[in-house]
């Protein structure tokens, strides 16, 4: 769940990530005005917790294990505020579901790429506009500005694909839109990954906005692509 930083430096606890990775993203985050962090060992990670109170946490997926896990679900039980960002190495549905599932906000895939890399955090530790710029459909109201969605008046945090792909579908609320398009607009013209991606994220969104009994505002179009509507 994304949180704003509660002060001007906030801390990134980087946990067990690789040589390369932790001297690369160390050097990034100073440059970007942020405080970077390192521990070696899961069990570490509770006394940067209470010593330090990290803003974000970046989870080596491989080199953590089931631990990696296990410390995000048990971070999401305590309710604890931090974003959690797993680095896996292989871009798989198994994978993306095993860190969505245990409570990551989001992972980022290595090789590391400092562009995509800087553009999480941000995207995560921003902090929130005054003035709110919001896009508006049926009981759907989101939030540019702080980046969350309100559905029926009640806050439901996006990861930053989440985020993006709806709001390029209500940029075309009621317009059919293509796979092509939505790898166009979401994920670029330079996405290498797999050619379910979207499908994938399209059920997360779906569970998010279906909670509760809520009616489905994101239609297949078999053989087409997508279109949001409200019946």
């Amino acid at each position: 769940m994304p949180t704003a930083p509660a002060q001007l430096q906030p801390y990134v606890l980087l946990v067990n990530t690789d040589e390369v990775l932790t001297y690369k993203a160390s050097q990034d985050l100073q440059e970007a005005g942020y405080k970077p962090l390192f521990v070696s060992e899961v069990a570490q990670v509770w006394t940067e917790l209470e010593r330090l109170q990290p803003a974000l946490m970046v989870i080596d997926r491989l080199r953590c294990g089931a631990e990696g896990l296990l410390l995000c679900r048990e971070l999401r039980r305590q309710d604890y505020p931090i974003t959690l960002l797993m680095v896996v190495d292989q871009e798989t549905v198994e994978e993306r579901v095993a860190c969505l599932e245990a409570g990551a906000d989001d992972y980022l895939l290595k090789p590391y790429r400092a562009e995509s890399f800087l553009q999480r955090i941000r995207f995560y530790l921003s902090p929130s506009e005054t003035a709110l710029e919001q896009l508006q459909f049926s009981s759907l109201t989101l939030d540019l500005a702080s980046r969350r969605l309100f559905l029926s008046g009640r806050v439901v945090e996006l990861t930053m694909k989440e985020f993006e792909l709806l709001k390029y579908l209500m940029t075309n609320a009621k317009e059919v839109v293509t796979r092509e398009q939505i790898l166009e607009h979401v994920w670029g013209y330079d996405f290498q990954g797999e050619s379910n991606i979207i499908e994938v994220y399209i059920r997360y969104l779906r569970l998010k906005l279906e909670q509760n009994g809520q009616k489905r505002f994101i239609h297949t179009v078999r053989g087409v692509g997508y279109v949001l509507r409200d019946n």
